[in-house]
């Protein structure tokens, strides 16, 4: 389990085959779970300039792998007791997002982020969603889109900086989002408030 609040803005050493090397100030340990621009990788070796996770063919496919070179993300999943800050993340990632606009507002940055259609009702305005590891506000949701506000420290502080339009992002939607629409989804009849209430309750 993550925030969204990363930790590190760590460098690449390597990436060949399944194998992504990281040269961190994070001391890992073997077994360690490791979100690296949003993803949950466990870490397989480490050295004293880092760590290496290894990523299956099947995360491969559904990650932004391009975006696993220079510059990443990481967080540490949360250890019993951690101050929780950010919102509840899983590390795994739905799909992937291409931003089609960055606008400049002077105090903030407005960036649009387009997503496949069937994930829309997952990301709920003023909601929370993660990007590429980050835990972020949706202020407004639109057909095939969403767009999200970005104060100046976020921006300089995390990889927001170095994205442009058309640069593609892991995106992974809101966990409870998810888990109330697969409910309803296999719900014959429609839910009552009572219910709706009932599952809020639960989280």
């Amino acid at each position: 389990m993550f925030t969204g609040l990363i930790r590190e803005i760590a460098t690449v050493k390597s990436f060949a085959g399944s194998t992504l090397s990281i040269n961190s100030k994070y001391r890992a340990k073997i077994g360690d779970s490791i979100a690296i621009n949003g993803a949950c990788l466990t870490v397989i070796k480490v050295s004293d300039a880092g760590f290496s996770v290894e990523l299956s063919p099947e995360s491969q496919k559904h990650l932004a792998i391009e975006n696993y070179k220079n510059e990443v993300h990481i967080e540490p999943a949360m250890m019993m007791g951690d101050r929780f800050e950010g919102h509840v993340v899983q590390g795994h990632v739905d799909a992937i997002g291409e931003i089609k606009e960055i606008k400049n507002n002077g105090n903030s940055f407005d960036v649009f982020i387009k997503i496949e259609k069937k994930f829309i009702p997952y990301i709920v305005p003023k909601g929370s969603i993660t990007i590429d590891g980050v835990s972020l506000t949706v202020n407004d949701v639109f057909e095939d889109s969403f767009r999200l506000t970005i104060i100046p420290h976020t921006m300089r502080e995390t990889l927001f900086k170095n994205y442009k339009k058309g640069s593609r992002v892991n995106i992974e939607t809101d966990m409870f989002a998810r888990y109330v629409a697969h409910i309803i989804s296999h719900k014959k009849n429609h839910l009552s408030w009572d219910e709706v209430e009932s599952i809020t309750a639960r989280y």
